[in-house]
């Protein structure tokens, strides 16, 4: 069985979008939020946050692993491989070695990246230009930080990276997961 980490960090706070209404199906898909993470995901990611951490900013959460039936689900509201993974084959979220997430002030206000968590359009696209520059520099600055810590980016969500080679991990459904994300 492979071990999934609960991501915990001073500067790492958690909105597990899916946990709540606040996501592309418009209800809840998991039963608890909890943010778990393959043992290399985790440490890549604890990366990151010291650079976060080293620049004065902290990273949000909005996914992490996510079982398969969860990925079904998904599929069901947004049936486009190009902003979601066909459940047939499975997803980086799936192997536990992708996160969503963003940059945040010290204080925690997200910044500004043009788009929200989970917008499937063009403009959440990595090096849109029909977004603010400010948001533009947010983006580039969170790419930056991600790919320093040894991750690869979505070229069309801002918010996706995964760690690379994720042929190497395999796919985890719930049951897998200690916390048991989609069981009330």
């Amino acid at each position: 069985m492979t071990t999934l980490h609960e991501i915990a960090h001073p500067v790492i706070d958690i909105d597990l979008r899916y946990a709540s209404a606040d996501n592309i199906c418009g209800q809840p898909i998991y039963a608890h939020a909890v943010a778990l993470l393959h043992a290399d995901a985790h440490a890549a990611l604890l990366r990151a946050a010291e650079r976060a951490q080293a620049d004065a900013m902290r990273l949000i959460v909005y996914d992490a692993f996510r079982p398969l039936a969860a990925q079904r689900q998904l599929w069901a509201a947004c049936p486009d491989p190009a902003f979601v993974a066909d459940p047939a084959q499975g997803s980086t979220h799936n192997r536990g070695i992708a996160v969503d997430l963003t940059l945040a002030d010290a204080r925690g206000h997200a910044l500004d990246m043009g788009t929200g968590f989970d917008d499937m359009q063009p403009r959440s696209h990595h090096g849109n230009t029909d977004i603010s520059a400010a948001a533009q520099r947010n983006r580039r600055a969170l790419l930056e930080l991600m790919a320093q810590a040894g991750w690869e980016h979505h070229p069309f969500e801002w918010w996706h990276y995964n760690l690379p080679t994720p042929d190497r991990y395999p796919l985890l459904d719930d049951a897998d997961s200690s916390a048991l994300l989609m069981t009330a």
